[in-house]
Parts: structure tokens; C-alpha cells; sequence
């Protein structure tokens, strides 16, 4: 009921109409899988350095639709973040605006359902550009892995401690790990583990 009402005052709220398709029905059994990487961990304060996405269709990771663009930022990046992400300064010297780089974005997902590993703070950080520009929040539904992994998992696990650390939950679904963790890579292992946790009845 709660859920109902604010997504048709989400949608009242719309500032440019040339964005209702983000409120359309989706693609049958279509979702975009995607990642950031930010400045920091304050959706406040901090700023999107690069989005990676991905597209699935059934049980398809669409490799011939990825998503990948890298944003120059308002200032520096401090030595701190860099030693997180790896993304340096001049990596980003030829980064797009910020506001072309969210509507590249929009359209790239649509009214598709979103996927992540802690999705909850990739959304946030997006709505701090959107919600300014659009007046609205990403009305995409959401589906985070390590919620589906902990679902599958809870049953068989008598204390119910369970890890869901990224890598951990990868070498248990028995998936590969890409060497280099950056939005594109991250959102394709997303992928397979969304994909995997589908079609699995246990882990």
C-alpha cells in the first residue's frame, strides 16, 4: 500500500516528460546489473568517478550492450580513494560531464529492474544526481544479490551467521573472480552470480 503511493508520487513528480519511459512497463525478463565507483562512501558529499552496467536478457549476460563511462569530477581526488578504487586523476582527464554521463545512463536502463551488491548505496548515489535534475528517485524496481544469496543460504546454515562478502559469496556459487575490481568487472561478476543464485535451489 505505502510502497504504491510514494511510487505514483515519485511519478507526479517528474520534471521533464521526455523521462517517462523510466516509469514504463519493462522488457519481459530483462534487468541492467551495475556498479559505481565514487570518491567516497557519503552519497552527501561525494562524487561518481565511473559507472559500469551490464544488461540480462533470460539467463544472458547481453556482452554486446555493457555500459561504461568514467565522469570528471568537481575536484582531486584525494590519495586515500585512489588507493581504493585505482582510479587516479589522470585517469579522468577525459571524463565526460557528470549530467551527460547520468542521462547516457537513464536510457541505457529504462524501466528495467536494477541489480547490484549493495545496490542500496549505487542508488543512493545516483538519486543525488537525478532527484536534483528529474525531482524524482530512480523508480526502477531493485534486486540485491547478497539478499538473494542470504535467502537461498539462511535454510541451511543452523546459526544463520553468513558471510556476504563479495568474493566469498563468488568462490561459494563456484563463479570466477576478474582481477581487477572496477565498475564494468563488478557489475559483470553481479551478473553471473545473479544468474547463478536463479537458478540454483540451495547454495
Amino acid at each position: 500500500m505505502f510502497a504504491s503511493f510514494f511510487a505514483k508520487r515519485n511519478a507526479q513528480n517528474l520534471k521533464d516528460e521526455q523521462y517517462r519511459f523510466l516509469f514504463e512497463e519493462a522488457p519481459v525478463d530483462e534487468v541492467v546489473v551495475f556498479d559505481t565507483e565514487t570518491t567516497g562512501l557519503s552519497p552527501k558529499k561525494d562524487e561518481i568517478l565511473s559507472i559500469g552496467a551490464v544488461k540480462i536478457k533470460g539467463n544472458k549476460i547481453l556482452m554486446s550492450e555493457k555500459f561504461e563511462l568514467f565522469i570528471k569530477p568537481s575536484r582531486e581526488i584525494n590519495e586515500k580513494s585512489i588507493k581504493i578504487h585505482q582510479i587516479r586523476n589522470v585517469d579522468l582527464e577525459n571524463g565526460i560531464d557528470p549530467h551527460k554521463a547520468i542521462v547516457q545512463f537513464l536510457h541505457f536502463i529504462g524501466s528495467r529492474p536494477l541489480v547490484g551488491y549493495y545496490l542500496e548505496f549505487d542508488i543512493k548515489m545516483m538519486n543525488t544526481y537525478v532527484k536534483p535534475w528529474l525531482g524524482i528517485n530512480l523508480p526502477n524496481p531493485q534486486i540485491e544479490v547478497s539478499g538473494l544469496y542470504h535467502d537461498k543460504k539462511i535454510k541451511f546454515i543452523p546459526d544463520g551467521v553468513i558471510d556476504l562478502r563479495f568474493d566469498v559469496m563468488m568462490n561459494d556459487l563456484g563463479l570466477p573472480i576478474f582481477g581487477k575490481h572496477d565498475a564494468l568487472n563488478d557489475a559483470m561478476m553481479t551478473a553471473m552470480m545473479y544468474i547463478k543464485l536463479r537458478n540454483i535451489e540451495k547454495v
